[in-house]
């Protein structure tokens, strides 16, 4: 006992003094500072490391000594969902600032092979983009930012002279301001005055969905290719005005590790990427191991991570002509924790995040003239390798869906690409691409590889491990028609993103409208009337009808509003709010003169089904997986502006669920869940919505009818190295690749789709067998599914001909089941409006096409029998 107390007596020492105050010299050099500056504890009234900044504390802070430096300018270059400014300092000598654009410009001519000699780089600075906290609970990278920014505004010393008059700093000090801020709030609220180190601690235990995401939920780190949020459509405008020689992105990992720095796993770089790009990173990886050894800090590299999916921020860079830089700093998750190495406290995790982005500045200035040779060498070899290219473009187009390859283009244009419309009509790979709705990209432009990076498809792969996903081909993802072609067929420029209109094609009708159901906001438009009250029905077969310019054919899908039946409206109440609907959304609607159709059914034919407003709810909370909920949640809110109710699973058992249509579960555990409750709602009408594996809670609870399987392993010999398990285990994972899947283009959850064959984006290992019900399988893999990524071909075989999606009937109910993620990151426009068939159009399913749910025993059955067998 007596040893006892002298050690709990030294542990609590222990802890007392890490929690004590670090004072400023524990952090940055010991130099002479400008006093007019102030420091950080000078303005926050507290010293880095004791408290979590907030994110309007690290604005303020930045902002005050942007207005006190000659050396520091600031601009805000976006805003959050919830509002928080994203702002970015340039950091650099005053001489350079009297100069700045002309650098910038500079930069980005550098990366322009028909310009580039004309640059000097003997005395051009290099630029050093530095970005923290993407995942808002990383924090220690965005609270060391006072300190970097404190060092290069306010240090005297001839090195930070040297860095300000040969590098331009960019200083990023928060990629996700909102989820920083719910982290910080969280951290802080639950922050102990004696520091208690015990991982169980609440203040180590955030609430879901944690402050890693922004406010939808999205992780911000995989958005850099894609541009869905504006976050990262800002941080994408600042990288290209700037054309960085570095871009570091700073991060945070498991409390047990230590500190990463790149170059990652070499065997899963990404083949695009120059060997040279390693080569450079293995360089400035030396000045990181430099710093970090004078103050004893432990680190690695060449593990845990690669360099192979573009859309992160240490790899975006890379397939830019840039150096991208992942640094990954073991997690303190607050302000004390215990470790495999010790306890790890708030202030030394801030202290290896300062160090590195002061070793980066080092390299930035020791290498300079390295790094803005190979920018240059980068962009010109990869025109060399276009000229070579026995591919000239790559042509795409989708006629019916102007607003999808509207925001196609918006993407490429955001990541710089040049895009033309189709100088005349062009035939590739069996498909006519016409020169009025196709457009075409360039092979030889100075993006040349991002190009690649974005249209090519690969199945064969040096690794079979990967840390994200294997396939992102953006135009599967947006399910549009491509080719690549050994022609340029090139038209206009297009230069700005093309605006749809939508307006009421034939005027105001005494009759009926007809909405189609083609354009990807279609349903953004339908729900828009329906909110007004007006009655809608769907024509579950095709029609050609008069309209005032004639006859036209209207598929299977199309949303009819008769006029004279809208009973609390007046014929031009009715013509208003369809025509407000088709300007707000950029869908067109049909004036139809009159209900008798010259082929097909006519309007008022039993085909066709009213349809019901949909009230959505979507269960969240602990077990659910925040990313896919994120997603719906998006999807609904900021682009078909639908309303949807948010329910935490602990609340659910206690609602009443008769307001609801439509409930949606996403991929996650739902055992808290009251079964008996949401069958009886199914019976009287609801529609169930499921993705991936909830499919199997479902049809265990008699709430579906899908019979799931795990995909086959690979089999291996009988013993094998101890160090090839997590391969071994790995690669029978299918962590992203893009699948082909068959519709029934007749059926409601193929509503709006012209093309039989699709794209869809699968993670996992579980899917569906097919259904004894012939038409309850509205989606089926092909034979051959694979259409990019890694997959073991036992998986591929396994897939081939299963089910994609499944209908079940329970009651007058529906339950609709997805095998993959429709939404996945925002970026799949293809498949969004398969789920929203789902909540439109799931209820008008005719019960004989779907699959029965699977029979659950009655449990008054099951205790008769127990009571039954014990009087025996």
């Amino acid at each position: 006992m007596k040893y006892l107390s002298i050690i709990s007596i030294l542990m609590f020492i222990g802890l007392q003094a890490l929690g004590q105050k670090k004072d400023l010299s524990y952090y940055l050099p010991d130099i002479e500072y400008d006093t007019s500056i102030p420091t950080p504890e000078d303005y926050l009234g507290y010293q880095i490391g004791e408290w979590h900044i907030s994110h309007d504390q690290l604005v303020g802070y930045m902002k005050e000594v942007a207005r006190l430096s000659p050396r520091v300018t600031i601009e805000e270059y976006a805003r959050s969902y919830e509002h928080r400014p994203l702002v970015l300092l340039t950091i650099t000598s005053e001489k350079n600032q009297t100069q700045i654009d002309d650098i910038a410009a500079q930069h980005r001519q550098l990366c322009d092979p028909q310009n580039s000699k004309k640059v000097n780089i003997n005395n051009l600075p290099s630029v050093a983009y530095q970005g923290y906290t993407v995942h808002g609970n990383e924090s220690s990278g965005a609270n060391a930012t006072p300190l970097v920014l404190y060092y290069l505004a306010a240090g005297k010393s001839r090195e930070v002279q040297d860095i300000l008059d040969n590098v331009v700093v960019l200083l990023d000090p928060c990629f996700n301001p909102d989820g920083m801020d719910r982290f910080a709030s969280w951290v802080n609220r639950h922050k102990n005055k004696n520091l208690t180190s015990d991982p169980n601690d609440r203040e180590y235990r955030e609430v879901w969905p944690g402050g890693r995401t922004n406010h939808y939920w999205f992780d911000l780190n995989r958005d850099w290719l894609l541009v869905q949020h504006p976050e990262s459509q800002g941080r994408i405008r600042n990288f290209h005005k700037w054309k960085p020689n570095i871009l570091t992105d700073h991060h945070e990992m498991g409390t047990n590790s230590t500190f990463f720095f790149q170059p990652g796993i070499p065997s899963r770089t990404n083949p695009i990427t120059p060997a040279k790009n390693q080569e450079l990173t293995g360089e400035i990886a030396k000045y990181h191991a430099a710093e970090l050894d004078k103050i004893g800090s432990l680190y690695y590299n060449k593990e845990s991570f690669d360099d192979f999916y573009y859309g992160k921020g240490s790899t975006y860079p890379d397939v830019n002509g840039s150096i991208g830089i992942l640094f990954e700093q073991a997690s303190s998750r607050g302000h004390l924790q215990e470790s495999d190495n010790g306890l790890l406290d708030f202030p030394f995790t801030i202290r290896n995040q300062l160090t590195t982005s002061l070793s980066t500045q080092k390299a930035a200035l020791g290498m300079r003239k390295e790094l803005l040779a190979y920018q240059r060498d980068f962009y010109n070899n990869a025109s060399k390798e276009a000229s070579t290219d026995t591919r000239k473009s790559f042509v795409f187009s989708d006629a019916k869906d102007a607003s999808k390859i509207a925001d196609f283009i918006r993407l490429l244009l955001q990541h710089k690409i040049e895009v033309y419309e189709l100088g005349k009509d062009v035939q590739e790979s069996g498909v006519n691409f016409k020169k009025e709705n196709s457009y075409s990209v360039p092979l030889n432009q100075p993006q040349y590889r991002l190009v690649k990076a974005m249209f090519e498809t690969n199945t064969t792969f040096k690794d079979s491990l990967f840390y994200d996903v294997s396939a992102w081909t953006l135009p599967l993802a947006y399910n549009l028609e491509y080719a690549a072609s050994s022609t340029f067929s090139k038209g206009k420029q297009v230069t700005d993103v093309p605006t749809v209109m939508g307006s009421v094609i034939g005027g105001k009708s005494s009759y009926a409208y007809a909405l189609e159901w083609d354009d990807y906001f279609a349903p953004k438009a339908l729900f828009a009337i329906q909110n007004e009250g007006l009655i809608t029905k769907v024509a579950t077969r095709s029609f050609t009808a008069n309209t005032p310019d004639g006859q036209r054919d209207f598929n299977h899908g199309t949303v009819l509003i008769s006029v004279q039946h809208q009973q609390d409206h007046t014929q031009q109440e009715v013509y208003n709010i369809i025509q407000q609907a088709a300007q707000q959304s950029g869908v067109s609607f049909h004036n139809l003169s009159s209900g008798l159709t010259p082929t097909g059914i006519d309007l008022g034919s039993p085909s066709v089904k009213r349809l019901v407003k949909p009230e959505i709810l979507m269960v969240v909370g602990d077990g659910v997986r925040a990313y896919e909920a994120g997603e719906v949640w998006h999807l609904l809110d900021q682009r078909y502006d639908i309303p949807v109710t948010k329910c935490d699973a602990t609340r659910f058992n206690r609602l009443n669920l008769e307001r609801y249509t439509t409930i949606v579960l996403v991929k996650g555990n739902y055992s808290s869940l009251d079964s008996e409750k949401l069958r009886n709602w199914l019976k009287n009408g609801g529609v169930l919505i499921t993705f991936q594996e909830t499919a199997t809670w479902a049809s265990a609870q008699g709430l579906a009818g899908v019979k799931t399987r795990s995909n086959a392993k690979v089999k291996l010999e009988k013993r094998r190295p101890y160090l090839k398990s997590n391969p071994d285990n790995g690669r029978n994972y299918i962590g992203g690749a893009i699948f082909e899947m068959e519709l029934d283009l007749t059926h409601p959850i193929a509503y709006g789709y012209h093309r039989s064959k699709m794209p869809t984006f699968r993670k996992g290992t579980t899917h569906f067998e097919p259904t004894r019900n012939a038409y309850a399988t509205p989606s089926l893999y092909t034979n051959e599914p694979l259409l990019s990524g890694y997959s073991t071909q036992e998986n591929i075989n396994d897939i081939a001909s299963t089910g994609n999606i499944i209908v079940t009937g329970v009651g007058r109910g529906r339950t609709i089941s997805f095998a993959d993620n429709t939404n996945f990151r925002g970026f799949w426009w293809g498949t969004n409006k398969l789920f929203a068939n789902a909540i439109f159009f799931g209820s008008i399913i005719e019960n004989s096409t779907t699959e029965s749910a699977t029979a659950v025993p009655n449990k008054k059955d099951d205790a008769e029998a127990l009571e039954h067998g014990h009087q025996h």
